[in-house]
């Protein structure tokens, strides 16, 4: 087992990452508050791991939420089925939420404790590769509008992060793929050392080699915690983890949330920002190359969907926690491994970006 740190002073929390942790349950034990926990997780993970977590837990008043599978259910709505079983076991401040699942269910479990009696604690117990590297880590939390994706929620760090390895052998091969595209954006960000490694090993990666996905899960944290611990609340750095997320949350928005999963449709975002870049003459067209061909080995889109035009990502992106006094700051590149916030693009740059992806 690894154990990283997000540094956040009295609000630092480790970051777990290993096989098989769920089964230790002393592991868990450690971070919870009081004797109430309410496990939050739905329909795909609940058949696969709910009830280890409540063996794991037999001296604790545990109950649990199921709540629908996919981007879709990421709603206010269905958040509220959180709020209405904490309430209906009449759980002070003294309960401990759990959140077993991908992203979906981390962000709207850390949602709920930020919003239960004003706060309570929470655990991130993510299932999924790509909750496992970002969604997990740096207290986001949120929920989707039908206007705009994450435009409601706060920060709320957890308690801590276990990310055991183990549940990765269940993810099918699109759901690993969508993972791995938030791994390669850490490379492209500010690590084109991780960039070259990811190059050399996405063949294994895909194969699902348990140590290099371990290695890369521990190497995506600490290049992630070591933002967040710098600007926790995304007032700089930290938007840099934004990369090809203005793009691509247009995409999920554009297309019905769900249809696209969140890393495909990053990974287009992340290289409309790379053609965009290289158009500016910020980058090298070699180096776009290359981007869109570590895409391609991971499995991952490179292509705007079909039907989706300049007009509707112009629409959609104007719905963007990144906008100033409505102009649309982008994360850029100055290579790989060199993620700049810029507002400092030209508006006919970007247009020629938006059609050439149009198909």
């Amino acid at each position: 087992m690894k154990t990283l740190q997000v540094s956040l002073g009295d609000r630092s929390y480790p970051i777990y990452i290993g096989g098989d942790l769920l089964s230790q349950a002393t592991l868990l034990k450690e971070h919870i508050k009081g004797k109430n926990v309410l496990v939050v997780t739905n329909t795909t993970v609940a058949p696969l791991y709910l009830q280890s977590i409540l063996n794991a837990l037999p001296d604790y008043h545990c109950e649990s939420v199921i709540l629908p599978d996919g981007e879709q259910y990421k709603t206010l709505e269905i958040l509220n089925q959180v709020f209405t079983k904490l309430l209906e076991e009449k759980f002070s401040r003294q309960v401990t939420l759990i959140a077993l699942g991908g992203g979906v269910v981390g962000d709207m479990t850390g949602f709920a404790a930020a919003c239960y009696q004003r706060g309570v604690p929470f655990i991130q117990i993510p299932t999924t590769l790509l909750s496992q590297v970002d969604s997990s880590v740096g207290g986001k939390t949120a929920v989707n509008h039908a206007l705009g994706k994450n435009m409601i929620g706060a920060f709320y760090q957890p308690q801590c992060v276990i990310a055991d390895t183990l549940t990765l052998t269940t993810l099918d091969d699109r759901q690993l793929s969508s993972g791995l595209a938030e791994v390669i954006k850490y490379g492209l960000i500010n690590d084109p050392d991780f960039f070259d490694w990811l190059e050399q090993n996405m063949p294994k990666l895909i194969a699902r080699d348990q140590t290099l996905l371990a290695e890369a899960i521990e190497r995506s944290c600490q290049d992630k915690a070591d933002v967040v611990a710098s600007d926790e609340l995304e007032q700089g750095v930290r938007a840099l983890l934004n990369l090809g997320h203005t793009f691509g949350h247009a995409i999920e928005t554009g297309m019905g949330y769900g249809n696209w999963l969140h890393g495909e449709a990053i990974a287009v975002g992340m290289l409309m920002a790379a053609d965009l870049s290289q158009r500016m003459g910020w980058m090298q067209e070699s180096d776009v190359a290359r981007i869109k061909a570590l895409f391609v080995t991971a499995g991952l889109p490179v292509l705007a969907p079909k039907g989706m035009t300049s007009e509707q990502f112009m629409t959609l992106m104007s719905v963007d926690k990144k906008v100033r006094d409505g102009h649309i700051r982008l994360v850029l590149l100055r290579g790989i491994g060199q993620a700049i916030i810029s507002d400092d693009y030209a508006v006919t740059k970007l247009a020629d970006t938006l059609e050439f992806f149009e198909r």
